[in-house]
């Protein structure tokens, strides 16, 4: 038993980056500040806004993207610190090896897989139906059955129906080439991704200015139509209202669904091992890219709420259908434009990061280090965690439809940010002696208040999210002790000893 708690020491990281399997460093702080808005600022905006407004929150979305954003400002200070002590890749994996040991640290990073596998998913999912509108505003239609999922969750019904489409082709086609793009390298990922981020934010500004000229203050009423709660408990409501499925609804509701708009500045963090001054450059890449998105959304949400009553609103290309609604199919058209290329960056940022999680396990032995941690000798970076990844997501985000995707993100994520809020507060009791260029502030009440705002978000999820977050990580207990536990590079190691 206490080899699965035992921790990777420090010095055990500074040896880890002098090995011959390391990633470049050649990114500063705009880059990695780009990246995270890259990763944040996508599906998020452009697709989920419209079905948590639709299904969860009405008009109160808008109060539910602040929570979100509290939430996300208490876990990014905790990731800032231990980014700054322990600049390799892995994020919360990483951080939980140091703090709390083995079987932890394979938990949070198998939860990851989750977590950036889905949210893949999903983003290639809202990337296919905005591919639709730009390609319906030049009268070209793509079959149905060969454009969604084959199976979706109909809430007014509280069950699963057919579709009776085959598959979403455009999410495996912008998958393969996302995929591609990343095995050639990290500085030509990080290129593409700054200029998509520049379209996106700039035709979010124009979304802002001219909507706000259409905005009717009649379709704020109801503000709150679900209700200014939405808390359940493994399934049972405790606060608000429940809709046909049991699901929790109103403005809390809300942001538990809305929180997968935030999570990409957590990708940031994964990248610190290629960050050129990783101990400044991260803690400014977390919070700026935090500060622009939550100013962004809380825009959005107000321009769109006010433009389309809420039950109107159109649930898989909400910004541009807005716009198509009040005489401006102009707008529609460059919304279609930024929307694919937001979407397109986020599912780039993403889908590297997953690469990035997959490369930091298998350097402790606990997955297949010849496959997930072979480094291309030419372009440096991890080729076949990141084929592997493309191919996983594409088959999700083919079969599995938006509603469901969105919602196993999000309980992945908040696990995430639970753990870290919790290891830095261990951290600072167990090894205050350890160098930290950046220092969470408030201690210990931000990582407290920010452990007890996710882990509210994650009681307000739908029931199933539970069983389904349980299955995964029981199939992730079968690989770890079928696998991991006999591979670990620490299972006789003396670097297990602390941190």
């Amino acid at each position: 038993m206490r080899s699965l708690f035992r921790k990777k020491s420090y010095q055990a990281y500074v040896d880890e980056m002098k090995g011959k399997n390391r990633l470049r460093r050649i990114l500063g702080p705009i880059s990695l500040a780009s990246l995270g808005i890259g990763s944040t600022i996508g599906t998020g905006i452009f697709v989920l806004t419209g079905l948590a407004v639709h299904d969860k929150a009405g008009p109160a979305l808008i109060i539910s993207y602040l929570v979100s954003g509290i939430a996300c400002v208490f876990a990014a200070l905790s990731y800032a610190e231990f980014a700054s002590m322990v600049p390799v890749a892995g994020s919360t994996y990483t951080y939980a090896f140091a703090t709390l040991g083995e079987l932890f640290a394979w938990i949070i990073g198998w939860d990851l897989v989750l977590e950036y596998a889905m949210a893949a998913s999903t983003v290639a999912n809202g990337w296919s139906q905005y591919f639709k509108s730009f390609l319906a505003s030049f009268g070209i239609q793509i079959p149905a059955v060969i454009s969604m999922a084959p199976f979706d969750y109909d809430p007014s019904l509280g069950h699963i129906i057919a579709t009776g489409a085959i598959m979403d082709f455009p999410a495996i086609l912008i998958t393969a080439l996302i995929t591609w793009l990343l095995v050639i390298g990290i500085r030509e990922s990080a290129g593409a991704n700054n200029i998509m981020v520049g379209i996106k934010v700039a035709v979010i500004l124009l979304v802002i200015a001219v909507g706000a000229f259409f905005i009717k203050p009649a379709n704020w009423h109801p503000f709150a139509p679900f209700g200014w709660t939405g808390i359940s408990f493994f399934g049972k409501t405790l606060l608000g209202q429940t809709g046909a499925g049991g699901e929790p609804l109103g403005m809390l509701a809300g942001a538990s669904i809305v929180f997968f708009s935030y999570i990409g500045f957590e990708s940031v963090s994964t990248h610190a091992e290629e960050a050129r001054n990783p101990q400044k450059d991260v803690p400014i890449g977390l919070i700026s890219s935090l500060i622009v998105c939550t100013v962004l959304y809380i825009g959005v949400t107000i321009v769109l709420t006010g433009m389309v009553p809420a039950n109107k609103i159109n649930l898989e290309a909400p910004v541009a259908a807005a716009f198509q609604s009040v005489g401006i199919p102009w707008m529609q058209f460059i919304v279609s434009i930024a929307a694919m290329a937001g979407i397109t960056s986020v599912l780039l940022v993403t889908i590297l990061s997953q690469a990035r999680i997959l490369l930091a396990i298998s350097r402790d032995g606990l997955l297949p280090t010849t496959f997930f941690g072979d480094v291309h000798p030419r372009y440096r970076t991890p080729w076949k965690a990141t084929i592997a990844t493309g191919i996983f997501v594409a088959v999700f985000a083919a079969f599995v439809p938006l509603r469901i995707l969105a919602e196993l993100v999000n309980i992945g994520t908040l696990l995430a940010f639970v753990i870290v809020c919790i290891s830095v507060l261990i951290m600072r009791k167990t090894h205050p002696e350890i160098h930290r260029p950046f220092r969470c502030p408030a201690m210990p009440y931000v990582p407290i208040l920010g452990a007890s705002f996710c882990a509210i978000l994650m009681f307000s999820l739908p029931a199933e999210n539970w069983w389904r977050l349980l299955l995964w990580l029981l199939i992730g207990f079968v690989i770890y002790f079928g696998y991991g536990t006999r591979h670990s590079r620490f299972a006789s190691s003396n670097n297990s000893k602390s941190p």
